[in-house]
């Protein structure tokens, strides 16, 4: 019997791109996204959705104590900022003359990197 090829979907925003929150407790904030999870379709921005973590003292981290991290965001709840107008936008994609599916900005449409 054959396996199923299971792809994950790709997202529209990508690791080093700049979002802003639109719904939330960090509502209208800006930031750079540290890191995308494909599996649950998260992301990490920076300075964003920070939350406590209690470590237990153990014996790599003798220290342990309360922690201020960045939580992971449903990238529903994120919106691209365009490159160009410094404005939030929708992301679109369409081939460019390689026959590559590219992203581009809805608002301007210009590409985006």
């Amino acid at each position: 019997m054959e396996k199923k090829k299971t792809t994950q979907p790709k997202l529209h925003i990508r690791k080093g791109d700049k979002v802003r929150v639109i719904t939330g407790d960090d509502k209208g904030k800006e930031g750079v996204v540290l890191e995308v999870i494909l599996e649950k379709n998260r992301a990490v921005v920076e300075g964003l959705n920070i939350v406590t973590k209690h470590e237990k003292p153990s014996a790599g981290k003798p220290e342990g104590g309360i922690k201020k991290v960045e939580a992971s965001i449903h990238v529903s709840n994120l919106q691209l900022i365009d490159p160009a107008s410094g404005k939030a936008t929708r992301v679109g994609r369409k081939l460019n003359e390689k026959g590559k599916l590219q992203r581009y900005a809805k608002k301007t449409g210009e590409l985006i990197k």
